[in-house]
């Protein structure tokens, strides 16, 4: 890889239209959070539900740590009728079209009354974004050819990112949270029912956007054919040959430590995440303050470093990407612990947000361009989301028991947030043992380990 190309050769890539394409479907991906995690949790505390319950219904999102299991369904099943408009489009319009209708039937539920059927609803969002993902995913990779993907990449997870949080944070996030806030005064199921008009804009962009240019072997033509054990077929196929060429193509060692890394890297970050509108809320923040701060200076802060990551990444390497996010990721968790002791101010606030979407950008970047590096061009949705997956099920899963262990701290901000930062050591950790794998790799095959090249420099 051609790590030293100047700046201008660097941000000449991001003219490219197609980066467009990605930052709206980055958007798309990153707005359902809103509608399940941010909007939901502050609604939640406004129902004098505890940090504990409001952790937990964090758990919905583990439905984005387990939908490998029905990703080579994305990746080779042709919808009926709308599959015309191409494998990709048409599970991304599909999932918009059933989140949209999740949302508005969240908004007819009350907390305080039924909290089994807004659980349901929550979970059906989630549920539906975890599978948009998997198309948006494959689409981010496959829209580019497979010799342009070693420059293209880096910017392509930097778009992704921003468009991301976009949707997360400085647009939807905190248009969103302005709604609900004292000014305008919007109830919470009020503040769904306008959000729900956002996919019916994403929808029609989606329309819009060129499919891309499926590999030959992703042609679903073979499975009109006559076969006689279809069931045996699809799990070999399409479940157990992308596994299999993962690790083949990685060897166990190496695949082993990729797929620990991905489960433990962000894990204090995910902690923290969890709780921080609660935490933001008790210690005496407004929500218009939350909105202005964390959703849209915030969300605006990690767009920026997103291409400056981007940039770092293109020049000095993804691996060294990952250890200065992580770094930052704990300094930003001990300035969380500062703000716990001082309260509420504003400034320490904002040098927070600055910290935590710095962190948060470089780690994110790297981390798309360190997973898509390792995917097979063959496997695209299959294998990313495998490997996203198991990222997430420990920013969902595990990290759904943050309030349960600020309530067994007795509401002792200051140590839970000291105890995220120390959850990075781990990672960083094993960030310089995969190195060492990569580089040992190399020396004895003299071959990259994935479908694009991942160079000396970067390991």
């Amino acid at each position: 890889m051609n790590n030293h190309k100047t700046l201008g050769q660097s941000f000449h890539q991001l003219l490219d239209k197609r980066f467009l394409m990605i930052f709206l479907l980055g958007f798309s991906s990153g707005f359902p959070w809103v509608l399940h995690g941010s909007v939901l949790t502050l609604w939640l505390q406004s129902s004098g539900l505890s940090r504990s319950a409001i952790g937990y219904f964090g758990a919905v999102a583990t439905v984005y740590a387990v939908n490998w299991m029905w990703a080579p369904l994305i990746d080779r099943f042709r919808l009926p009728l709308i599959g015309r408009l191409g494998q990709r489009r048409s599970w991304i319009l599909l999932t918009q079209a059933a989140i949209l209708v999740s949302i508005l039937m969240l908004s007819g539920t009350d907390p305080t009354r039924n909290l089994v059927l807004v659980s349901v609803w929550a979970l059906s969002i989630a549920f539906f974004s975890a599978t948009q993902d998997i198309a948006v995913d494959a689409y981010r990779i496959s829209i580019f050819a497979q010799e342009e993907s070693e420059a293209k990449m880096p910017f392509s997870a930097a778009v992704s990112t921003t468009g991301w949080w976009a949707g997360y944070g400085f647009l939807g996030g905190a248009f969103a949270l302005f709604l609900g806030g004292e000014t305008l005064g919007f109830t919470w199921p009020e503040v769904y029912r306008v959000l729900a008009l956002l996919y019916v804009v994403m929808m029609a962009l989606v329309l819009l956007i060129r499919e891309p240019e499926l590999e030959p072997d992703l042609q679903v033509a073979e499975l009109e054919r006559g076969i006689s054990n279809p069931v045996a077929y699809w799990f070999t196929k399409f479940i157990a040959a992308p596994f299999q060429e993962f690790f083949a193509r990685c060897g166990f060692k190496l695949a082993f430590s990729i797929l620990l890394l991905l489960l433990v890297f962000r894990l204090g970050e995910a902690m923290l995440g969890r709780m921080s509108l609660v935490f933001y809320g008790e210690i005496g923040f407004s929500t218009e303050q939350i909105a202005l701060y964390s959703k849209f200076f915030g969300g605006l802060v990690t767009a920026v470093f997103s291409l400056l990551g981007a940039l770092i990444n293109t020049r000095f390497g993804v691996i060294k990407g990952l250890f200065v996010g992580g770094v930052a990721m704990a300094s930003s968790n001990l300035l969380f612990a500062l703000m716990a002791v001082t309260g509420p101010d504003v400034n320490l606030l904002l040098v927070t947000m600055l910290v935590d979407n710095f962190s948060a950008a470089f780690a994110t970047v790297a981390f798309i361009s360190f997973i898509s590096y390792f995917t097979s061009r063959t496997y695209t949705g299959t294998q990313y989301a495998l490997m996203s997956s198991v990222s997430n099920f420990g920013r969902t899963s595990l990290a759904a028991g943050s309030g349960g262990i600020v309530d067994y701290l007795d509401g002792d901000w200051a140590l839970f947030f000291i105890l995220t930062a120390l959850m990075v050591i781990p990672g960083l950790l094993l960030l310089l043992w995969i190195a060492k794998q990569i580089q040992q790799y190399r020396d004895i095959h003299d071959a990259p380990v994935q479908p694009e090249e991942l160079s000396s420099e970067q390991a």
